[in-house]
């Protein structure tokens, strides 16, 4: 879903048992990774995983000899764990190639389901039907991840669907409760809201839209109106904090590998998966996945998925708490070294949970756009916000300006956000850094 410079040859990339912050690695030279929403390292357990795979499950799953019996056994395990690690069901998670086309797939299968409703009661002569050539519509946040906003936006301009944007409060940075049921139609069939913003970190108020959207359907149904369907993009929450699909209250829910130490592939939860929620599927060949996700398993990136997935498991909550404290750190840090009134912390929002580990800022001065500061460093590997939006250039970023960050300030955001093993002396060293960077840009005259 996005992409990033990961840590090369001369910044390799840490396990979280080995601190890269000490030793005798801890050299000027070194450079310090925090880009950790864009994409993270596979963790070494995670290697050997898909590495024991390639050797030993290299058969074609559908195959009954040794090796495609192992591979099978290999990719059962793993949906067993990411269906542990969310607190789902092994039989309702599908293997996909990653976010985006999770987030797809949702949504082509909603516009799919109301042409398949349509066509059925019209047959039957329903009166409770919407009108002949009515369209789906969607609801949304204005501060999706392009991979829901994007093909939204496409179905909208091809008149295939209506789209209702709403925008997320300027006091809370979240999408609010009522301004979602007050964008609802008749036509309504899907609310999709990200679990956690990519930028900023903010996290959004799901459970409370799945409760209320819950009862909403409970009304819709006594009318006539079949139920609106909820979900989430939880890509930049697993892995950082507890994510649990009955907590949520969930249909559907996209997981992404590569945010939490696995490989670039992903899945897709679906509450009761083609009982009681629908998926069409975009694909069609040889039948995996229950026909919903064809095409030859990819076993040893699945069972690297389960392996990161396991990990998640048993040590959320020992990352979450190592992020949370790096991450205070390295604001505390910011504030002190350039002043509060200078720094805007663009993340913070009074009283709003956000991610443990992602600190989005702006050092305020008319040179020192973003990306210039970046371009001086000789440590720091960082971005601007997502890499679905690197090539604006000095044009800041359109999430910070939907969630009311003023355009100066916008324009010289950074968005640093780090790691399970990131330590408190990369942190000092990110921060001289940034200002050797900053100083340098003010003495160009």
């Amino acid at each position: 879903m996005e992409a990033a410079v990961a840590p090369g040859r001369d910044a390799p990339a840490p396990a979280a048992s080995q601190p890269s912050g000490c030793g005798k690695h801890n050299s000027p030279e070194r450079k310090v990774y925090m880009d950790y929403n864009a994409t993270t390292p596979l963790e070494p357990e995670v290697i050997q995983a898909m590495t024991e795979a390639m050797w030993e499950a290299w058969g074609n799953p559908s195959s009954l000899y040794p090796a495609g019996k192992k591979a099978k056994d290999i990719i059962n395990a793993a949906r067993e764990s990411l269906a542990k690690m969310i607190g789902g069901k092994p039989q309702d998670i599908i293997f996909t190639s990653g976010g985006t086309e999770s987030n797809n797939l949702v949504i082509q299968s909603v516009v799919k389901h109301f042409h398949a409703n349509q066509t059925s009661k019209g047959h039957a002569g329903g009166h409770h039907s919407p009108v002949e050539g009515a369209k789906p519509h969607f609801i949304t946040s204005s501060v999706e991840h392009d991979s829901i906003r994007l093909p939204l936006e496409h179905l909208a301009e091809e008149q295939v669907a209506a789209v209702t944007f709403v925008p997320v409060s300027k006091v809370s940075g979240q999408a609010e409760v009522e301004d979602i049921l007050a964008a609802v139609r008749p036509t309504t069939r899907l609310v999709t809201i990200m679990l956690a913003n990519n930028e900023t970190g903010v996290v959004m108020p799901v459970p409370e839209i799945s409760q209320r959207i819950k009862a909403l359907n409970q009304e819709r149904v006594a009318t006539g109106l079949p139920p609106i369907l909820m979900h989430t993009d939880a890509a930049q929450a697993l892995g950082k904090q507890r994510v649990d699909v009955e907590d949520l209250g969930v249909d559907f829910l996209t997981i992404v590998g590569h945010k939490f130490y696995g490989p670039r592939i992903g899945a897709l939860y679906v509450r009761g998966l083609d009982e009681f929620t629908p998926l069409y599927p975009m694909l069609f060949g040889g039948g995996q996945e229950r026909n919903f996700r064809p095409g030859t398993e990819n076993t040893p990136m699945i069972a690297g998925l389960g392996k990161a997935a396991e990990l998640v498991t048993q040590n959320c909550e020992a990352y979450e708490a190592h992020m949370r404290d790096i991450r205070d750190y390295l604001e505390e840090r910011l504030e002190a070294e350039f002043g509060q009134k200078r720094i805007h912390l663009n993340s913070q929002f009074p009283g709003t949970p956000r991610l443990p580990n992602t600190c989005n800022f702006s050092v305020r001065g008319p040179r020192l756009q973003g990306h210039k500061v970046l371009a001086q460093c000789r440590v720091l590997l960082a971005s601007v916000g997502a890499a679905c939006h690197s090539d604006h250039g000095d044009q800041p970023s359109p999430v910070l300006l939907n969630y009311g960050i003023p355009f100066d300030v916008a324009r010289n955001a950074l968005r640093l956000s780090v790691g399970r093993s990131t330590t408190r002396a990369e942190v000092d060293r990110v921060v001289q850094d940034l200002k050797q960077a900053v100083a340098q840009l003010e003495n160009q005259a």
